[in-house]
């Protein structure tokens, strides 16, 4: 092993020892949850954004589409929020009935699959005790697990973007056919994710990347930028009966939902300090007060954003820092949940004691972070050592957005190194895109759960050692 060299026997023992570690920790991933599941079905109702979800998700079992009913009695098609998650739960209550504990059921098979990926992920670079620790800080994780019941978006999109990387490292495993198979079923699993988070697509090239180039950087770069535009066009085709679907039945070719507008408009109110605050409140342009269809008025409120815009960018700029607090400092999702469904069994005691927990592991793990990308370093030069301390000593105040933001600083100047580097590579792309799209729109602690598997597994590589030098694995 130290000469690098490893003999097929020894791929094979330790691809059974990989399959047994992911089997063991997405079994007990899976059974906490299904604790926690039991729990809720009777207990934990739709609530927030989940009420609508649950809503439309009924209408499309029932056949009526992605529709909604108003209560004039009229009918009208939508797309406001994304397909996906809604889709998939109607797909589970056209078979079993519109019962919510089906979608938390399903938030449940998805995060112990999670676990194995992030598992997967930790191991492309460091050896199998970082592995295992990182499948089970995603195992118990208090934001990953106690969100589980809620019937929201987040989890879901965490847990594709963790096993599309576990499926882009079985790509990149062995040049054979079955390569190409996994390529376009990582293709499409994007799609999905796509569809249940458009946001999702800016992190289809870097999978691609690594299914293709991750690694052997240096021999392998044409490869790697083939198979991120693969990935990234195998995704979009994905959507693409949607987006069809869109331009027939909206007026408006979207390619998955029709809210960016919205959320752009609201991005621009002082009154929302950051985060999500009602349309009414961020103040409705003189223009989009008489448009009602909803694609025409998502357009209409774009294009009154840009306009706030041009007239103050840089008071729109002074609000990018608030954003980002409220997406990288603030915690307390599952509880939020939880209480707003049933504050009867979760009181506003519980929410303190979970919102604690939350604040211990995430800032916890991105410590670790910082120390696995101060090990991958090595001898740094003095500025970006400078950079990974004053991050350090954020994370450790209440300024934990400064720290994402100097770790994603630090991470890019690494070069080809980062690119190298699987664990490092996923967390920096998912902190950066996520930093940079919601300092653009708005902020709120759920936004950045995607962020967490792939920060998860690189934290981990901080607490053992790394790999010899070798093939992928």
């Amino acid at each position: 092993m130290s000469s690098g060299v490893v003999s097929p026997q020894e791929k094979n023992d330790e691809r059974r020892t990989r399959c047994r570690d992911m089997v063991v920790l997405a079994s007990s991933a899976l059974l906490f949850r299904c604790v926690l599941v039991t729990w809720a079905a009777s207990r934990i109702v739709p609530a927030e954004d989940g009420k609508y979800y649950h809503v439309v998700a009924s209408r499309i079992a029932r056949g009526l589409g992605y529709t909604w009913l108003w209560p004039d009695g009229a009918v009208t098609y939508a797309a406001h929020y994304p397909v996906g998650y809604p889709a998939l739960l109607g797909g589970l209550y056209a078979l079993f009935g519109p019962r919510p504990w089906l979608g938390m059921a399903l938030n449940a098979l998805l995060g112990s699959l999670a676990v194995a990926g992030v598992y997967r992920v930790a191991a492309s670079y460091a050896g199998r005790r970082s592995a295992v620790i990182a499948g089970v800080l995603a195992a118990v994780h208090p934001t990953l697990l106690f969100y589980t019941p809620a019937l929201m978006t987040e989890i879901v999109s965490a847990s594709l973007l963790a096993i599309s990387a576990w499926l882009a490292l079985a790509a990149a495993e062995r040049e054979s056919g079955c390569k190409t198979i996994k390529v376009i079923g990582l293709g499409l699993l994007m799609g999905i994710a796509v569809l249940v988070r458009p946001q999702q697509l800016v992190l289809a090239p870097v999978l691609g990347w690594v299914a293709y180039g991750a690694q052997r950087v240096r021999t392998l770069w044409k490869q790697g930028i083939a198979g991120a535009i693969a990935v990234t066009a195998l995704s979009v085709t994905s959507c693409l009966p949607w987006t069809v679907r869109n331009c027939e039945r909206m007026g408006r070719c979207m390619l998955v939902s029709a809210n960016a507008g919205w959320n752009l408009l609201i991005g621009t109110a002082e009154a929302g300090n950051g985060a999500w605050v009602a349309v009414d409140q961020v103040g409705i342009p003189v223009a989009c007060r008489t448009v009602f269809d909803e694609a025409k008025k998502d357009v209409c409120f774009g294009d009154g954003a840009l306009a706030r815009i041009r007239e103050a960018p840089i008071h729109w700029m002074t609000l990018m820092p608030k954003k980002l607090e409220r997406t990288f400092d603030d915690v307390g999702t599952p509880g939020w949940y939880l209480h707003s469904s049933n504050w009867q069994v979760f009181p506003e005691s519980y929410k303190t004691v979970l919102g604690a927990s939350e604040v211990l592991f995430e800032r916890g793990i991105l410590l670790l972070a910082l120390v696995a990308l101060l090990r991958v370093s090595g001898r740094t030069p003095h500025w970006r050592f400078g950079l990974i301390l004053v991050a350090m000593a954020c994370a450790c105040a209440p300024w934990a957005w400064v720290s994402v933001l100097l770790f994603v600083v630090a991470s890019l100047s690494l070069g080809l190194r980062l690119l190298e580097n699987v664990p490092l590579l996923l967390a920096t792309a998912g902190l950066g895109t996520t930093a940079v799209i919601h300092a653009v729109f708005f902020g709120g602690a759920r936004y950045a759960i995607v962020t967490l598997p792939w920060t998860i597994a690189l934290a981990a590589c901080a607490l053992g050692p790394r790999l010899p030098a070798q093939e992928p694995v």
